[in-house]
């Protein structure tokens, strides 16, 4: 029978530990994107600013969201990820980050298409807040990871 000392059977067990954290995070992926007036297109004067955190639990497709704001011209009125779209270039409505209202700040999550997944992941998203003094967007942000 052949010895094996404690510290090696701990030293295993620490590395299977490891092993499994990081497939378990595999699963998640975080994204972010920082808002402001200069993104949009065309850019407007607003000083409004925000910032957008995202995490895409790829096991079961669903992204989680928060997006704080500061600075809008008034309220916002929507918020949404658009895309597929590089910066500079305007896109469609893919998810609604607000259904229910825009509160500061915006939270919630959604299941995502493959296809959603895709852009998102690719960076072709961003993210839009609208307000009543900027119907197509006040601040605006690419997605990225």
């Amino acid at each position: 029978m052949r010895y094996r000392s404690p510290m090696t059977a701990a030293a295993a067990l620490g590395a299977a530990c490891l092993f499994a954290a990081s497939v378990g995070n595999a699963q998640t992926k975080t994204f972010h994107a920082s808002l402001d007036a200069q993104q949009e297109v065309p850019p407007n004067d607003s000083k409004g600013t925000g910032m957008a955190e995202f995490t895409l639990d790829r096991a079961t497709k669903q992204l989680t969201w928060k997006v704080t704001l500061a600075g809008l011209t008034g309220p916002a009125t929507a918020a949404h990820i658009h895309g597929p779209a590089a910066p500079g270039a305007n896109a469609g409505v893919e998810v609604n980050l607000a259904p229910n209202g825009v509160q500061n700040p915006i939270t919630g999550a959604a299941v995502l298409t493959d296809a959603q997944i895709a852009d998102l992941t690719s960076g072709k998203d961003y993210v839009n807040i609208h307000t009543a003094a900027n119907k197509g967007g006040e601040i605006r942000g690419q997605i990225t990871p």
